[in-house]
């Protein structure tokens, strides 16, 4: 595959105002995307752009629309709304394109470009090659005329429409009655839609990380930081609690007592639970690399597969859709439920947990650990320069940290996505082993 200038592992993902998180790139995404996704159909097209809470999406929105409108394309903004949110209105609204401005679970000085098909699917390596092809080329070529510039207009009803999708995966026959749930929004884009969805359905909604000024987005809270949630969750005595990402396409779960429940225990609840109603298609789950070797071993037991693909919940949503999957996700709390929607639903994924608290009618820490975890241990090593993972040295290393797990666990040693970073992990039945394996590749690297 080409080299990638623009895009990584989840669109285009940046510090603001520096390449390639400028104003001038967003421009350019805006009339090569555009472009790419306008047919020859005589007719009016249309792109709907939704947003987290960053300060720099003021920035980013304006460069975005100014792209699009000059080649001719309609715009309707959302303002601040979940990524699965944006992709779910792309398809409903038969908009030709989506797009959802965020850097996810990133500090605030970061953000990001992520773009939907008309399907509200992303896009694939393929096409984002070729907006990049776009981007570097004659992008005045091929400018609307002056009649035929694009008009833009503020969508009012966007977070309603959503709570009104969101609610509907729920299923009709239960309530949240009676059910206390903090909710820690990481002032993000899921601030406003999130409570009331669940205050909606019948919940008492204790909330956290609800007032983003631009700045705090995931600070100290929301799914990579679950502190907060636990000690609210405690101090409430809630039944539990419910942490987003700053664009809440990922969620993260804690207990009554304050005990995290990651992705991969949401996926095991859920696929169980589908298992049991024979509603589970695929006969199994797709995760990541990274999801907990105790995942695979508790769906075997149930008679189901676990299919593993490179780190991204697109590559997990390509082969979901290859092989006729209704479940996966990552660990990191990205669950992808293609019975309600196109990519990641922290929101969506959180209710389908409830459904099964509530008609098992147990407490989360009942409900929380449906497997041991085997212990998993992951180390970035910083480089510069060239790729480690080309020295003779460091691919010897990794050959015998495998045969060390060998039969009782595994080795992943992967280049970040976004980052100067080789991520090494491993994980097995004996910790001191898995930390050898991964010391001694790590040293490697460093060397």
């Amino acid at each position: 595959m080409s080299t990638r200038k623009y895009f990584g592992t989840d669109g285009i993902r940046g510090r603001a105002n520096t390449f390639p998180m400028t104003a001038e790139v967003a421009y350019r995404v805006g009339m090569a995307a555009g472009k790419m996704f306008m047919s020859n159909a005589d007719r009016r097209h249309l792109v709907v752009i939704g947003k987290d809470t960053r300060l720099s999406g003021y920035m980013i929105e304006p460069a975005l629309v100014a792209g699009f409108t000059s080649v001719g394309m309609d715009v309707r903004l959302f303002g601040p709304l979940p990524t699965p949110g944006v992709a779910l209105m792309t398809r409903s609204m038969r908009a030709d394109l989506g797009v959802m401005i965020s850097a996810s679970h990133n500090a605030f000085m970061d953000n990001g470009i992520k773009l939907f098909g008309p399907d509200g699917y992303k896009l694939s390596d393929e096409v984002e090659l070729e907006i990049e092809a776009r981007m570097d080329g004659d992008i005045l070529q091929g400018v609307a005329e002056p009649h035929k510039l694009g008009r833009v207009q503020r969508l009012d009803d966007a977070q309603a429409r959503y709570i009104e999708i969101v609610k509907a995966s729920f299923p009709r026959h239960l309530t949240l009655n009676g059910l206390r749930i903090v909710i820690d929004c990481a002032h993000g884009a899921a601030y406003k839609v999130a409570p009331l969805a669940l205050y909606e359905l019948g919940a008492e909604v204790i909330c956290i990380g609800v007032s983003p000024d631009g700045l705090n987005i995931n600070e100290k809270c929301g799914s990579t930081h679950t502190d907060a949630m636990a000690v609210k969750v405690k101090e409430m005595r809630a039944d539990l609690g419910i942490a987003l990402d700053g664009d809440a396409d990922r969620v993260v779960i804690c207990d009554e007592n304050g005990k995290v429940v990651d992705g991969d225990q949401i996926m095991a609840i859920v696929a169980g639970h589908l298992a049991d109603k024979g509603l589970l298609k695929g006969g199994g789950v797709v995760a990541t690399v990274m999801s907990n070797l105790g995942l695979e071993r508790f769906l075997a037991g149930k008679g189901l597969t676990l299919e593993r693909t490179k780190v991204g919940d697109r590559y997990v949503m390509e082969r979901m859709r290859e092989g006729g999957f209704n479940l996966g996700g990552e660990q990191s709390g990205h669950v992808i439920l293609t019975d309600h929607a196109t990519t990641g639903d922290g929101l969506m994924a959180a209710l389908q947990v409830l459904a099964v608290l509530v008609e098992r009618g147990k407490p989360m820490s009942k409900l929380g650990h449906q497997f041991d975890t085997v212990p998993q241990i992951l180390k970035n090593v910083r480089f510069t320069g060239v790729s480690p993972l080309n020295s003779e040295a460091v691919k010897q290393a990794i050959r015998e940290g495998e045969e060390m797990l060998k039969g009782s666990g595994r080795v992943l040693v992967r280049p970040s996505g976004t980052e100067p970073l080789i991520r090494v992990m491993a994980e097995g039945d004996d910790e001191k082993q898995v930390k050898a394996a991964v010391n001694m590749i790590a040293e490697a690297i460093k060397a």
